[in-house]
């Protein structure tokens, strides 16, 4: 096997990373050729995200477009932000806004949420989207580099305080703060050249660059100026703008290059925090005759860092002195570095926050019109996090929390998510003697634990007459509830929509901590073959999460108390799932196959419409009454001999073919209506009684299969007994088709036949 080449590709991933330093010049002809490389910096991380395209997904129950830039692709999922989409998708609207200089110039956008809501992911995920979009051809970010020695060596140099008498290459010196290349035009020149560019620029979104050369380029811009003109230049920006003494060069946005970022712990004066500072030892080595020198000023401040494309404020609770000091730079475009030289910066501001910070906000509004914090306030353009309100999130980022897997769940129907839902983990832990043991979480048990912190979270004021919360649950997820035959869609229901869903309930955190210490304990439970004692079970993690509510110190008395009580439905909803799972393992190989299904459909169609119907020799035939009459009674389990008069249907019968049957043909033809509507041509699993036909069955179909199956031998089945048989068969098939392990499917089978024999007749 033939080693990969790691150093060689590291080596190409720089070169195609970074270019050679160019001219002005050829930065201007490069701009008109690509204007995406001069965008300002809401624009750009605009961009950014819509680069990396779009997709749709199901969210409270509504089918939305989500941004993929928001699932961290360029990282394989890691920092991926979980859920709302809606949230982000007018977060992206508010920039296309700023970006456009239509509206909320001045606004500071906020993002607001409790612990475990995927804030600290989204700045993660910011970071890691505009690193990688920098990477590319068309995000390219660029900035500006001095060299003034070769003006004259015998003079000062242009330094961060160093010696500029070395070698050639370290009298390169780049603003410190990732000045835009235009900003070197003067004002009305780069006005007129935006506005040539713009004329020609197919989007609705024009370049703007209005900031000024930083303090640092403009110490270097001042000595080439007055040095030239010494020398009597004519023409003078040529000469200053001479590729011996300016370069323009590409950079990879990160943080502390394009990305400033504020954490929690930084601490210092808000000048400091914002800007940087000065550094005195140096304002005295560099002899700036009383006057403070730019080149003797740190710029590690969060504006500094961030300027051209993003500054974040992480935590801002705790920086909610600085918050006041950032009042006028949003209108301005300006920071001082002191009383005397000023800063222009483009840079998207962002903020997070637990809600602590909205407290210190309010904490004088009760003064109305006398509100000292009121400015801020209105400057502040919040976006709330909520917790995740989507059964099928919920259960991956649990996954996430359990197993690091990045990877984001997409499928093309929710059939597909609903298999990831109810997986099983396998988890490798140590013991209390150090040796690695495998637990497993069994089938349906993070869906359990998923279900059952989106209940928590979700609004019963708003329930509609014979729902649950997990009914509400299950619409939000699916975006529609099947009750048998019948599939309601979410625009049925009336639900109030008044934001209170996903405000409160139980975090991830919770969830995480409790699957966690159910890992480490022992279960007393035995078997003489099958290790069901390392086996988690459904039960065993919502009896935890209820438990653990009583000592969990984040949760208040009177949530405590509504929490514990809305775990009940959610173990009745799991235990149909398993429930569901033993049936149909049971009849797995007494399941009607598709060709019967589609026989009957095709029966039913015709007697209904006269439509022909042919047989193999294309002669056409009459719809069998026989054949649909056993498919009925046999199959679907829904008629008994009572209601034909011998072959042909009595009214109940003639009413359900054409009200489940028929009428689920028309809506199909309806939906897909672009073509010629044919029977043959129907997904049979879009209709819902012949869905349940081909997936579903219940005890009567085991009754009536296997009469002498008796559920409470199930334990210990008698030997040479068909319970026996039917049980070797059962667990096999839960194990190869239904991602069961032998252990959790004996634990799963007993458990449901435990309640089954209560009332089997």
């Amino acid at each position: 096997m033939t080693e990969r080449d790691y150093v060689g590709e590291a080596d190409r991933t720089l070169e195609e990373t970074y270019e050679e330093p160019m001219s002005l010049a050829s930065y201007v002809e490069r701009v008109f050729e690509n204007p995406t490389i001069a965008s300002h910096a809401s624009k750009y991380l605009l961009e950014a995200i819509e680069a990396a395209g779009t997709r749709t997904v199901v969210e409270e129950g509504d089918e939305k477009e989500r941004y993929r830039f928001f699932d961290d692709p360029h990282n394989d999922g890691e920092h991926a932000i979980l859920g709302n989409t809606e949230v982000l998708n007018r977060f992206v609207d508010d920039l296309r806004s700023i970006a456009a200089g239509r509206a909320k110039d001045e606004k500071i956008i906020w993002f607001e949420g409790p612990t475990a809501t995927g804030k600290s992911e989204l700045k993660r995920c910011l970071v890691n989207g505009l690193r990688e979009y920098s990477k590319t051809p068309e995000g390219r970010r660029y900035t500006v580099e001095w060299n003034v020695t070769t003006a004259d060596v015998e003079e000062r140099g242009l330094s961060y305080g160093t010696d500029s008498t070395t070698t050639d290459d370290t009298h390169w010196y780049e603003s410190p703060v990732q000045a835009h290349p235009l900003s070197v035009f003067p004002e009305d020149v780069r006005a007129e050249l935006l506005e040539e560019l713009n004329d020609d620029l197919e989007d609705h979104v024009p370049v703007r660059v209005d900031a000024a050369l930083d303090p640092f380029s403009r110490e270097a811009y001042g000595y080439l100026e007055e040095h030239y003109r010494r020398e009597g230049k004519e023409a003078l920006f040529s000469a200053i703008a001479d590729d011996q003494h300016l370069r323009v060069k590409n950079y990879v946005v990160d943080i502390g290059q394009g990305v400033g970022v504020l954490h929690s712990e930084d601490d210092g004066r808000p000048k400091e925090r914002l800007v940087g500072s000065w550094m005195h030892g140096m304002l005295q080595e560099l002899d700036s005759r009383g006057r403070k020198n730019p080149q003797a000023f740190s710029y590690d401040g969060v504006l500094s860092q961030g300027n051209g494309v993003l500054s974040i404020v992480e935590d801002a609770a705790q920086h909610a002195d600085l918050l006041q000091k950032l009042l006028n730079v949003p209108d301005e475009q300006s920071v001082k570095l002191d009383q005397g030289i000023g800063m222009d910066i483009d840079t998207q501001m962002l903020i997070i926050s637990n809600p602590d910070l909205e407290a210190q906000l309010n904490q004088h509004a009760d003064r109305n019109g006398m509100d000292p914090l009121k400015a801020l306030k209105r400057r502040l353009d919040r976006h709330q996090f909520g917790y995740l309100t989507n059964l099928s999130l919920e259960t991956e980022l649990i996954r996430r929390e359990l197993t690091n897997e990045t990877s984001v769940w997409e499928a093309d129907h929710y059939l597909d998510l609903a298999d990831r839902i109810r997986e099983p983990v396998t988890v490798t832990v140590k013991d209390r003697d150090g040796e690695p043991s495998r637990q497993e979480f069994a089938p349906h048990a993070l869906e359990a634990a998923a279900l059952y912190a989106v209940v928590t979270r979700l609004d019963q004021e708003d329930l509609p007459n014979g729902l649950d919360l997990v009914d509400k649950a299950m619409i939000y997820d699916q975006g529609y509830l099947q009750e048998g035959d019948s599939r309601r869609e979410k625009d049925e229901f009336d639900f109030d929509g008044d934001g209170r869903d996903g405000d409160g309930g139980i975090p991830v955190t919770y969830t995480r901590d409790t699957l966690a210490e159910l890992l480490q304990t022992d279960r007393d439970r035995h078997h003489s073959e099958l290790a069901v004692e390392n086996v988690v079970m459904p039960r065993d993690v919502l009896n935890a999460m209820a438990e653990g509510l009583s000592e969990a110190p984040v949760f208040s008395t009177g949530e405590r108390s509504e929490f514990e009580n809305r775990v009940v439905p959610v173990k009745n909803y799991v235990f149909d799932q398993q429930e569901s799972d033993v049936i149909e393992a049971i009849m797995h190989e007494k399941r009607v196959d598709e060709e019967t299904v589609a026989e009957y459909v095709e029966h039913v169609y015709a007697w209904e419409t006269d439509e022909p119907l042919h047989n193999d020799r294309g002669e056409r035939v009459e719809p069998d009454p026989l054949k649909m009459k056993l498919f009925e009674v046999e199959h679907l389990g829904r008629f008994s001999e009572a209601e034909y008069e011998g072959n042909l249907p009595r009214e109940s019968v003639r009413n359900f073919r054409r009200e489940k049957v028929i009428t689920s043909l028309n809506r199909h033809a309806w939906e897909h209506r672009d073509a010629d509507f044919s029977v043959q041509d129907v997904d049979l699993t879009a209709i819902p009684v012949i869905k349940s036909v081909l997936e579903s069955h219940d005890w009567d179909d085991v009754e009536r299969t296997f009469e002498d199956f008796d559920p409470r031998q199930w334990d210990d089945p008698p030997s040479g007994t068909e319970t026996e048989t039917v049980k070797q068969r059962t667990v096999e098939t839960m194990v190869e088709q239904f991602d069961y392990s032998p252990a959790s499917a004996e634990l799963t089978s007993r458990h449901v036949m435990g309640q089954v024999c209560y009332r089997w007749d």
